[in-house]
């Protein structure tokens, strides 16, 4: 019988070695996040975690292709065209207009702050009473 000890040394090592050829495929993968043989086969079980549709907003918000743009292609176009200086004044003046009114909302609002606090609720004078008798008591009075 020294079949039995044979192969109970080589199970560990074939473990090991999928878990190294797993990892060496996760590294060559990279950051992809398509390709994690771990999860595919978690998820394959029942396991690992399941996948949601990709809600309409996000699909429709994303490109189709998203890998990085090449080195030497120049940027697309504006869809605007830059703003003439007159434009520009204006938005400035805007701007101002806006950040003057702010001002004054906040001195507004400091000028109502400096109010001091009110007075606190001043009590009655504890008056003495004559101590309630227990109505279940036996004394008499």
């Amino acid at each position: 019988m020294r079949t039995k000890p044979f192969l109970i040394r080589r199970i560990p090592a074939f473990a090991a070695a999928a878990l190294a050829a797993g990892a060496l495929a996760a590294g060559l993968a990279g950051c992809n996040g398509s390709f994690n043989p771990v999860r595919d086969v978690a998820t394959a079980v029942g396991a690992g975690p399941q996948t949601a549709a990709t809600p309409d907003f996000v699909a429709r918000s994303r490109p189709a292709n998203l890998e990085y743009m090449p080195i030497g292609t120049p940027a697309p176009a504006r869809p605007t065209a830059a703003r003439t200086a007159d434009q520009v004044k204006a938005a400035e003046a805007e701007l101002d207009a806006i950040r003057a009114q702010n001002e004054a909302a906040g001195a507004a609002a400091a000028e109502l702050g400096k109010t001091p606090p009110p007075e606190p609720v001043r009590l009655p004078a504890n008056t003495s009473q004559p101590a309630r008798q227990k109505t279940n008591s036996k004394r008499t009075p």
